[in-house]
């Protein structure tokens, strides 16, 4: 069995503590980080809004069940992947499972290996995710710190337009557009126009 080499947290949720015992020491042997929960209510209690990990969820729990689980983290935009696991599948429940958003659907008794590839799966798309909402903070970050007129500028580029066209537009001189753009491009870290482009395109900036 492959170990687990990615970061996180992976949070095993099932009213079953045999369950919850043999998949935690499963996992733990693997190197993982492993914090049980006996309900989904006490996996929400104790979510801290960590973007690397992975939720193991069972179907049927007193309380809430891991398909309204699903639903609850969904309106909570909560970014972690969920695989279900159950002992009672059938065709409805994993189509409504991969509906709402679950990344897969296992039954009980599991396959290890199975499993731990579908973890791994899952640890390499929360590591993506919050890698893209980390670049798109960082982006953001720099937008906040433009000037007006940098912020005009910016659109201009967007646009495909020359500095003598946006001096036009603006009627400033070609001097000033130049020191705006050279000011805009060091604040955004942007080498040349098409990387400052991708990087307003990766925050949706044209749509703001």
């Amino acid at each position: 069995m492959n170990a687990i080499n990615e970061d996180g947290i992976i949070h095993i949720v099932d009213d079953d503590r045999a369950v919850r015992d043999g998949l935690g020491f499963m996992l733990s042997s693997l190197g993982l980080t492993i914090e049980t929960h006996s309900s989904a209510l006490d996996l929400l209690d104790r979510l801290d809004g960590a973007l690397i990990g992975c939720i193991l969820a069972d179907v049927r729990m007193p309380g809430m069940s891991g398909l309204e689980l699903l639903d609850e983290l969904k309106r909570r935009a909560c970014a972690l992947p969920v695989i279900i696991i159950t002992a009672h599948a059938d065709v409805p429940m994993a189509v409504r499972a991969i509906q709402s958003g679950a990344l897969d659907f296992f039954e009980k008794p599991v396959n290890g290996m199975a499993l731990v590839e579908r973890i791994n799966d899952a640890l390499k798309e929360a590591r993506a995710r919050a890698e893209d909402e980390a670049l798109k903070a960082a982006i953001a970050g720099r937008i906040e710190s433009l000037t007006g007129r940098e912020v005009d500028v910016a659109r201009a580029i967007m646009d495909g337009k020359q500095n003598k066209q946006i001096a036009a537009d603006f009627g400033i001189s070609l001097k000033t557009v130049e020191i705006h753009r050279h000011n805009l491009m060091t604040k955004m870290e942007a080498t040349t126009p098409a990387d400052l482009v991708r990087q307003l395109v990766t925050v949706n900036w044209d749509k703001i």
